[in-house]
């Protein structure tokens, strides 16, 4: 049984090109989320992401639709196919806003509370490092 799912928007100074490959591409992704990223961003890709080089997560992309969308389930156990009742969902919209792209992030499918609250805390912090790392690839006039 789901308990709950998280959502959060991000307003970031970039087009929705620009931020579609930064939460995509597993080569941006690796700079402000895991510390590695090993997958294609291509539907049915399967692969990993891991953090601090000790915790190591399944990762299936869903849905590619550039530049509005990118979906991908990822905890499943390793060596399974991630499905509704071994993973978790996410989904990045991007909405063009002013100049710039409302990043709406969603993540379902949480059946612990223990780890939705780290979710929760993981999303807080690393979700707010997309603008910076952004910035860097942006030229200014």
């Amino acid at each position: 049984m789901e308990i709950g799912s998280i959502e959060r928007e991000i307003y970031i100074e970039a087009a929705p090109e620009v931020v579609f490959e930064v939460v995509s591409d597993p080569k941006h992704v690796s700079r402000w989320w895991p510390d590695e990223a090993d997958y294609e961003a291509v539907p049915g890709s399967t692969g990993q992401i891991s953090f601090g080089g000790t915790k190591v997560e399944a990762f299936t992309v869903l849905e590619v639709q550039p530049p509005r969308t990118f979906t991908f389930r990822w905890t499943q156990p390793s060596g399974q196919p991630a499905t509704a009742d071994n993973s978790l969902l996410v989904t990045f919209e991007l909405v063009p806003s002013g100049g710039g792209t409302l990043l709406k992030l969603t993540e379902t499918g949480f059946r612990d509370e223990q780890m939705r609250h780290d979710h929760v805390n993981g999303w807080d912090f690393f979700l707010p490092r997309i603008a910076p790392y952004v910035a860097t690839l942006t030229v200014r006039p």
